[in-house]
């Protein structure tokens, strides 16, 4: 599939050899000789990427892979959708200008998978027992889009299992990639839901380098709701523009028309308008010179975040007509659905 991820070199940091993926990971790749492998002695990998300044070490960021183990396995929180993160990679191929992964991975923007996935399982199992008999519930694309990278790792496949097979545990992950045909027969007992984050042709193609197209997205939630998960999606995030009101609509006709009607459970909704803070803007204009991101500050409202640093989100009219927007279409053109939320 045009869209798996095709490294410019892969670095195994120590250890990470000793375990079936890292293994299976070099026997794919040791034989061509346009990929780079470096086989770390110490844990200092930053020097192997290459470039000075951020626009080139996010570039030659983005085309490495690396492969090591979850050291600390306590997992992060990951208010409100879930209780958990469920670090089976970091990092995204993906090159999407407004990324927040921009600010947080910052000087990091490989993506890293983590062998040690029978590991990060055995814990995520102990999180599970300490809320029984309450569901838990973990995401597994906090700060990555795990379905570029399945191919080689198969990290979802052992999870959607691991979680089908446990009453008191439910997983879920977001995706703009459609690489999901090894998922479509696993036993995931709807456990498991399964988001696509989407959007209109010209946000996707202006902004959302390096992922599917829209109609790509849209086919593989199809294969997905087909194979009985739980599905939805991440509108986000939503752009005011001169023909959005038209294009967004379009999208979830586009939708409406493709989902089988025999759905096993509601299509969910998540959508976000656009938002930046002033570190993530000078950021991205460090990598995206030439970005056409809308942000500029006079058009926003500045607006305290939850974790104490601001925001500029748009003015509050623009707001109220994006949520009247999507609570009536979605209304309107699906029948089984749940808007979780519009913010």
């Amino acid at each position: 599939m045009e869209d798996m991820f095709i490294p410019k070199r892969i670095i195994f940091e120590k250890g990470s050899l000793e375990y079936d993926m890292g293994k299976d990971i070099l026997s794919k790749f040791k034989d061509k000789t346009d990929i780079e492998i470096i086989n770390l002695t110490s844990n200092k990998l930053k020097q192997y990427i290459p470039g000075d300044e951020l626009f080139s070490q996010y570039r030659e960021g983005k085309k490495t892979l690396v492969v090591g183990t979850k050291k600390s396995l306590k997992f992060q929180s990951c208010k409100p959708s879930a209780h958990y993160q469920l670090p089976l990679v970091s990092g995204c191929m993906g090159q999407c200008e407004y990324c927040y992964l921009n600010t947080n991975l910052g000087d990091k923007p490989f993506v890293k998978v983590h062998v040690n996935i029978d590991d990060i399982l055995n814990q995520a199992k102990k999180y599970i027992d300490e809320r029984l008999p309450e569901i838990t519930i973990f995401e597994g694309a906090a700060t990555s889009d795990p379905i570029a990278v399945e191919p080689y790792t198969h990290s979802l496949e052992k999870a959607i299992t691991f979680f089908g097979s446990r009453k008191n545990a439910r997983f879920r992950f977001v995706t703009k990639y459609n690489d999901i045909e090894s998922l479509l027969n696993l036993e995931h007992n709807g456990h498991t839901e399964i988001r696509f984050s989407i959007n209109t042709s010209s946000v996707i193609n202006k902004y959302e380098h390096v992922t599917a197209s829209r109609d790509q997205r849209i086919e593989a939630s199809i294969k997905v709701a087909k194979a009985g998960y739980p599905m939805g999606f991440l509108v986000a995030p939503v752009f005011v523009y001169p023909s959005w009101k038209e294009e967004y609509h379009d999208l979830l006709i586009e939708l409406r028309n493709k989902l089988p009607n025999d759905l096993k459970f509601p299509v969910t909704f998540e959508v976000i308008s656009h938002r930046y803070t002033t570190i993530a803007k000078n950021r991205i204009l460090n990598i995206f010179p030439k970005s056409e991101l809308p942000m500029n500050d006079e058009d926003r409202k500045f607006k305290y975040g939850q974790f104490g640093y601001g925001k500029y989100v748009y003015p509050k009219e623009s707001l109220d007509e994006i949520k009247q927007f999507f609570k009536r279409d979605i209304e309107e053109l699906f029948i089984h659905k749940e808007v979780k939320y519009i913010i």
